[in-house]
C-alpha cells in the first residue's frame, strides 16, 4: 500500500554511495509493495479474513524488528508517542482496511493509480492546516490527476465498480491525515505507530472474518502478504527514503503503480478498461511531470517532504 511515505534527505549534486543505496532500497520496498494486488488475487479468502491475517503478521513482524533495533518493547514505544502515534495509526488502519476492500471491488490499476494521488491530497491538506506553501506546478498536478481520477471513476461507475474506486480515494485521503499530522508532530517517531495501525486492523477485522478456514497455500500468501508485502516494504522505504531526495523517493515509487497492474496482468490476465488506461495516464504523467520538475529545481531549505514515515 501507498497510495503513497523522505524527510531528512537532501538534495546532493553527484550520487554517492549512500544515494545510490537509498535508490535501491526504495526500489526494492516499490516491488515489495507492488505485490499486494496479484496476492488478494491469488487467495481464496474473504476480504475481512485477508485484512485480518495480513494485518496479524505484519504487526508481529514490525513489532519485533521495532524492540530489536530499540531494545524496548512495542507498547512502551506507542505510550512514548502518545496520542498523535495513535491518530496517525488509525488513519493508517483506515487506508488498510480500504486498500483491501477496493482490491476486491475494482482493477488493481485503478486501485493503485487512485492511491498514488495521496501525497497531492497530503499537500493540500498542508496547506489547508498547517498553512504550507502549495508551488503552482503542484496546484496544476492536483487538477490534471483530478481529471484523471473522474475518468477512472466514470467508467468504473458504468461497469458497476465505483465502490472499489470511491474505496481506494477513501484510503488515499486517509493516508494524507496521516501524512499532515505526522508533519505536524515532527519530534515523534512514527515507526511504531505502522504496528499499531497493523494490530487496530487486525481487531477491526476479526469480529467478521474467518481466521481458521484457510487452505496451507492461502496461508502462506497471507504471511508474505503481511511479512514481505508490508512489513518488509515498510522498512526498506523508510531507510532507503532518508538517503535520497523527496522527488526522487516519489518517482521510484512509481514503480509501485506500474508494476502492481502487470503483475496481475502477467499472471491472471487482468486488463484495465479504455477509460481506466486513458484516467491512469493523465494521473501518472502528471506526477512524473512534477516529480521530474521538482528533481531539476533547487530544493527550499525549509521544504517539508509529504511522506510521512521516513523520519525515523
Amino acid at each position: 500500500m501507498r497510495s503513497s511515505i523522505a524527510g531528512s534527505a537532501t538534495r546532493r549534486d553527484h550520487a554517492t554511495p549512500a544515494t545510490r543505496r537509498g535508490a535501491l532500497l526504495v526500489a526494492c520496498a516499490a516491488v515489495c509493495w507492488s505485490s499486494g494486488g496479484l496476492i488478494v488475487r491469488l487467495v481464496a479468502t474473504s476480504p475481512w479474513t485477508t485484512s485480518l491475517w495480513r494485518s496479524l503478521f505484519a504487526s508481529l513482524f514490525l513489532a519485533l524488528v521495532l524492540w530489536a533495533v530499540r531494545g524496548r518493547g512495542i507498547v512502551a514505544q506507542w505510550r512514548e508517542g502518545g496520542r498523535p502515534v495513535v491518530i496517525v495509526a488509525l488513519c493508517m488502519a483506515t487506508a488498510s482496511t480500504c486498500f483491501i476492500f477496493s482490491l476486491a471491488h475494482t482493477s488493481v490499476a485503478n486501485t493503485l493509480i487512485l492511491m498514488a494521488t495521496g501525497p497531492y491530497v497530503a499537500g493540500l491538506l498542508g496547506w489547508v492546516w498547517l498553512g504550507e506553501r502549495v508551488a503552482l506546478r503542484t496546484w496544476a498536478t492536483m487538477g490534471v490527476a483530478l481529471a484523471g481520477t473522474v475518468v477512472m471513476v466514470s467508467s468504473s461507475y458504468a461497469r458497476g465498480a465505483v465502490l472499489g474506486d470511491l474505496l481506494a480515494i477513501v484510503m488515499a485521503a486517509s493516508f494524507a491525515v496521516a501524512t499532515v499530522l505526522v508533519r505536524r508532530h515532527p519530534e515523534i517517531r512514527m515507526a511504531p505507530a505502522a504496528a499499531l495501525a497493523t494490530a487496530f486492523t487486525a481487531l477491526i477485522a476479526l469480529p467478521l472474518a474467518e481466521p481458521f478456514s484457510i487452505s496451507p497455500r492461502d496461508f502462506a500468501l497471507l504471511a508474505f502478504f503481511g511479512v514481505g508485502q508490508f512489513g518488509a516494504g515498510f522498512l526498506l522505504f523508510m531507510t532507503g527514503a532518508r538517503l535520497i531526495p523527496a522527488a526522487e523517493t516519489s518517482l521510484i515509487g512509481l514503480l509501485e503503480t506500474v508494476l502492481g497492474p502487470l503483475w496481475v496482468w502477467l499472471v491472471l490476465g487482468e486488463r484495465p478498461e479504455a477509460a481506466s488506461l486513458a484516467g491512469g495516464a493523465l494521473i501518472l504523467a502528471a506526477l512524473l511531470a512534477n516529480t521530474l520538475v521538482e528533481l531539476v529545481t533547487p530544493r527550499r531549505a525549509n521544504h517539508r517532504d509529504p511522506r510521512p514515515l521516513a523520519q525515523e
